[in-house]
């Protein structure tokens, strides 16, 4: 997920904009969307990935947070400095419970600007529901909270596109660049690409990319 700009859905014309329905859409079904995921780490073979090269007590953030669970509890169950950002304020506030050690803070990825820089940031499946342009604009944001060295993780899908979801009862919006665009947004600021699990539009496995920040930053250090 990401974060609060409007919580009621933009029209055009008539017709709903539904990438700007998403925030109010995980808002309104919180409690629904926390049964839905439940507990299962199914991903945890990717997190691991993500982890293996942090040393002990590296700070992570995780971005579409959700209720905090299974992932960001995961992390803080392994010893990592975990800050979480979601759209949702119930979310929010679920996740601060869940996982009291971590920190949590309702943010819009799109505009989110915390002032430190992370050994490790995670997006999983929460930054393909931002518009094309939005996700072009996100890889300045990852820089900015990348330390030397950072680790970065998002999913996306596997060609450019814009697939329209149900959830609810409603559209749930998603949109993907192309492999070679978001290798070229990586390389433009200062991330190598490290691994990438893509194309494969038949693949029901998810798109991942994992990235390294060459970049020596010139704000503050990690947290």
């Amino acid at each position: 997920m990401f974060t609060p700009a409007p919580a009621v859905a933009k029209r055009r014309g008539d017709a709903l904009v539904p990438h700007e329905r998403v925030i109010g859409l995980y808002e309104d079904n919180a409690a629904a969307w926390a049964e839905l995921r439940g507990r299962e780490m199914w991903e945890q073979a990717w997190v691991d990935k993500l982890i293996a090269g942090l040393a002990p007590g590296a700070a992570i953030l995780d971005i579409g947070c959700g209720n905090g669970l299974p992932i960001a509890g995961y992390l803080a169950g392994r010893g990592f400095r975990v800050t979480g950002i979601d759209s949702s304020p119930s979310l929010i506030a679920a996740a601060r419970a869940n996982v009291p050690s971590a920190e949590f803070h309702v943010e819009d990825m799109r505009r989110v600007s915390l002032g430190r820089r992370f050994d490790g940031l995670l997006a999983w499946h929460s930054f393909f529901h931002l518009s094309q342009d939005d996700q072009r604009a996100m890889f300045p944001l990852f820089a900015a909270h990348a330390a030397p060295g950072a680790r970065l993780m998002f999913t996306s899908g596997p060609e450019a596109g814009e697939p329209i979801g149900e959830w609810q009862g409603e559209p749930l919006y998603h949109a993907s660049l192309s492999p070679e665009e978001y290798a070229r947004l990586l390389q433009t600021n200062g991330f190598g690409v490290e691994s990438f699990t893509g194309p494969n539009p038949a693949d029901t496995d998810p798109t991942v990319w994992t990235a390294i920040y060459l970049n020596p930053p010139s704000g503050p250090a990690s947290d």
